[in-house]
């Protein structure tokens, strides 16, 4: 049973990675992604049917937190979500350290978009270009229009952090 804990763990990393970037490039958190890392897991912890119950009590209580912190535009929809799915296959010490690395990749998030102030405003980037130079063109364009931050990364970094800290 634990090579299936092992095998839904790094599923979760990978979809986190491919969360972030999604993130970065749209903006947007797929709900087919969000239920697969909730599936994920719930069948990592098949071997513990009590664990089960808990991380989805514990998961219920941070909807419901979240949900009041989104309805008043603090937070976005597909990042309530993504916390949500991430929580259900963890513990309450798991989820707790989920939002603290969450935190700790947000603050670093803002920090560099606050960086990107500095930075000159560049120019289309031509065909051709490479992916750093593109993804910066169009992130400093968003950064001019008052987009929001990409959180959906810094969740993906605490989920990766919280998934590891658990333990293959």
């Amino acid at each position: 049973m634990n090579w299936i804990a092992s095998t839904a763990s790094c599923l979760e990393i990978a979809l986190l990675v491919y969360v972030a970037t999604i993130d970065i490039a749209t903006r947007l958190i797929r709900n087919e992604i969000c239920l697969a890392l909730a599936f994920l897991g719930i069948v990592g912890q098949l071997a513990s049917p009590m664990q089960i119950g808990q991380s989805l009590i514990v998961a219920a209580i941070l909807f419901l937190a979240l949900f009041v912190i989104y309805q008043r535009g603090a937070i976005g929809g597909g990042d309530v979500k993504l916390l949500v799915a991430l929580a259900i296959g963890l513990p309450l010490t798991g989820v707790i350290g989920l939002l603290a690395a969450t935190a700790l990749a947000g603050g670093v998030l803002a920090v560099v978009h606050l960086m990107m102030r500095r930075l000159p405003q560049p120019k289309l980037a031509p065909a051709g270009s490479s992916l750093m130079r593109r993804v910066y063109a169009v992130e400093r364009w968003r950064h001019l229009r008052h987009a929001p931050l990409p959180y959906g990364v810094a969740i993906a970094c605490g989920g990766i952090w919280a998934i590891l800290s658990k333990g293959f």
